[in-house]
């Protein structure tokens, strides 16, 4: 069995400190997906963290592992590591070239989503003017579909995913989206979002924090009841778990540089409060999730499909693509 963690964020920093991802592996987490930047990050900013977290993790490689196929995320479990890729928030770090995502991909990025929270060139956000993929937008689809890269709908708008969800000749995931139906925020996803991305073969992976939860302290019960939602409305086989547990270290200053306004990213207007951030479950909740979803009446292979077999089954089929096997 493999668990799976579809999304956390380190210190956008390339001397950021890997203890929380340590801190994962010893709750029995397999692969996990690092965010390297998102769209308020320049490239410069995105490069210099691929090459920082690279390096991490070639001088600790008795713990973990980059990988580039679920056959290295098994063998990396067997030897006792952590399997690791990176992830891109937002297409604006691709500066409107579909061949950037290419080369992402070659530096170890297997995930990305187009917009994050805010609209751009490439499609809308979830938290601005209603707005669909652009005819840029439908090249990047193609370019993600051909690099072996996972297409991904979290924080864009619901006119933008659907049609993603469209476009796409691959699965489509969530990698950190929680229930609308059970809290209405503009970060969950729909019902509708979440039929038309079980359509495609995809998978919702619920995360961890209070805001999307509805859970001031949020527990494995919190995440369990979001998964429980899924699996009733589109099939146990199309929900995972993206904790989306983001880590700040007091020593490292990883603002974007430039006129960076979090008001703009996090707007007031959807709920967002200054100066009163998230609350995330603790890397330890992976050892709850099991238990609290046997409660909920779920089988142990059902479970086993939740924690890391659904989003495997979605990895194999897009990261075996034909253009990512000539990458290789």
């Amino acid at each position: 069995m493999i668990n799976w963690d579809a999304h956390i964020c380190l210190p956008q920093h390339p001397q950021a400190d890997f203890t929380p991802v340590e801190q994962l592996r010893a709750a029995g987490v397999n692969y996990v997906s690092l965010n390297v930047g998102a769209d308020m990050n320049p490239v410069s900013q995105v490069m210099s963290v691929i090459a920082g977290y690279r390096a991490t993790i070639a001088a600790e490689s008795d713990r973990y592992a980059l990988v580039s196929s679920v056959d290295d995320i098994i063998q990396a479990a067997a030897d006792g590591k952590m399997a690791i890729t990176f992830d891109l928030e937002g297409s604006m770090p691709l500066m409107d070239q579909p061949d950037m995502v290419a080369l992402y991909a070659q530096l170890g990025v297997r995930q990305i989503h187009f917009a994050y929270n805010r609209n751009n060139s490439v499609a809308g956000g979830c938290h601005d003017t209603p707005y669909g993929l652009t005819p840029l937008g439908h090249r990047m689809v193609q370019a993600v579909n051909d690099a072996g890269v996972l297409m991904d709908c979290a924080h864009t708008s619901v006119r933008s995913t659907l049609d993603i969800m469209a476009a796409s000749s691959q699965p489509v995931i969530f990698s950190h989206a929680n229930a609308y139906g059970l809290v209405q925020h503009g970060r969950n996803a729909t019902d509708e979002q979440i039929l038309a991305c079980a359509g495609t073969g995809g998978v919702v992976c619920v995360s961890g924090l209070s805001w999307f939860l509805g859970s001031e302290n949020p527990a494995a019960a919190d995440v369990a009841r979001h998964v429980a939602y899924i699996a009733e409305l589109a099939g146990v086989a199309h929900v995972g778990i993206g904790t989306d547990i983001c880590f700040q270290q007091k020593d490292l200053d990883d603002t974007p540089p430039g006129e960076f306004d979090p008001a703009h990213w996090w707007p007031a207007s959807a709920g967002y409060r200054a100066g009163s951030p998230p609350t995330f479950t603790p890397p330890g909740m992976w050892r709850a999730i099991a238990p609290e979803l046997r409660k909920l009446g779920m089988s142990v292979s059902e479970i086993e499909m939740v924690m890391g077999r659904n989003m495997m089954r979605v990895a194999q089929q897009v990261w075996s693509s034909p253009a990512q096997d000539a990458a290789q």
